[in-house]
């Protein structure tokens, strides 16, 4: 089975799609950053009305017994979060996002892969790497100022993708690398907006801008990858996309228990709000109603795709969810 376009006279799309990141050798947070990521020597004063994280993005923070507990609480709560999400960010941008480059530069993809975009996507992998590597060095330093030692914890949502990967047939396992990226470049933009949005410990904001500026080119150059190969793709492999970018949206809107059970017990929290807590969390409605307000650029990206043009594609979107009827 194999993808229609073989030929770049053949791909019907090519002409209005750039793929390209902009002007990456002056953009690049690799290429022009100056910032070094330390934390800054007056962090404690700082935190005095900065955050790690921002606490509205954490809503379990608004439970009782952790107002209850203080500001230290608050602290180190926000920290471990920002911890636990630069460590995942490390697996992510190395183990998935630059796998589902790799099957765009090595031609794993049976579609023509237009020179242009095979160089944009080795800048796309030279960026993610250069992520990995600040957020590393930050998590690392924010690890030591609160003595967390038991990282970096398997991010659950990084065990279900490569679950997801271990059971995709062969046929179509490069298509779902390509599609793990796809959705994990098109949510992270929004996230990272939202989040630089509010006043943070002056390098982590540092650090999420710099992130940001270039997940915004990655983000685009997703959604033209994803357009030009869905354009290309036959009906089975249609079928297959479909129902497993509904299944990897879920897994980004999924709340990781075990790390956050263990991040309340850490913090002090008693087992019984602990259980209350996540319990909140964990609900299929709460998970839904966070991927509908957080994939709106990944299904903006599908919609420009003509992804939506098929009623099924429609439907089965709509009864999960994520749009409406």
């Amino acid at each position: 089975m194999t993808l229609l376009i073989a030929d770049p006279h053949e791909a019907p799309v090519s002409w209005a799609l750039k793929f390209t990141l902009g002007d990456w050798e002056n953009r690049a947070s690799v290429r022009s950053s100056t910032h070094d990521y330390r934390l800054p020597e007056d962090v404690q004063q700082q935190l005095q009305s900065r955050h790690w994280f921002p606490p509205a993005f954490l809503p379990y923070l608004a439970h009782p017994a952790i107002k209850a507990a203080g500001r230290e609480t608050l602290h180190r709560l926000t920290a471990s979060h920002l911890v636990h999400f630069l460590d995942y960010t490390t697996l992510l941008e190395h183990r998935i996002v630059n796998r589902a480059v790799e099957v765009i530069v090595h031609r794993e993809l049976p579609v023509y892969v237009p020179q242009a975009m095979k160089h944009a996507a080795l800048q796309l992998y030279t960026d993610e790497g250069y992520h990995a590597l600040f957020s590393n060095r930050l998590a690392e330093q924010i690890a030591g100022v609160y003595g967390f030692s038991a990282r970096p914890v398997m991010p659950q949502r990084i065990t279900r993708m490569n679950a997801l990967i271990a059971r995709t047939p062969q046929k179509h396992r490069a298509l779902a690398w390509l599609l793990l990226g796809f959705v994990s470049e098109t949510i992270i933009a929004r996230e990272l907006l939202d989040v630089c949005r509010d006043s943070l410990v002056s390098s982590v904001s540092d650090m999420l801008r710099d992130h940001l500026a270039d997940e915004a080119r990655h983000s685009r150059y997703f959604a033209e990858v994803f357009h030009y190969v869905w354009l290309s793709m036959n009906s089975r492999q249609r079928a297959f996309a479909s129902k497993t970018l509904l299944e990897i949206i879920g897994m980004f809107f999924e709340t990781d228990e075990p790390w956050l059970r263990q991040s309340l017990r850490d913090a002090g929290i008693a087992d019984r709000d602990v259980t209350l807590i996540v319990s909140g969390l964990a609900t299929a409605q709460a998970s839904r109603a966070r991927a509908r307000s957080g994939c709106v650029a990944t299904l903006d990206a599908l919609r420009k795709a003509g992804f939506f043009a098929l009623p099924h594609n429609q439907t089965l979107f709509a009864k999960a969810g994520l749009i409406d009827d």
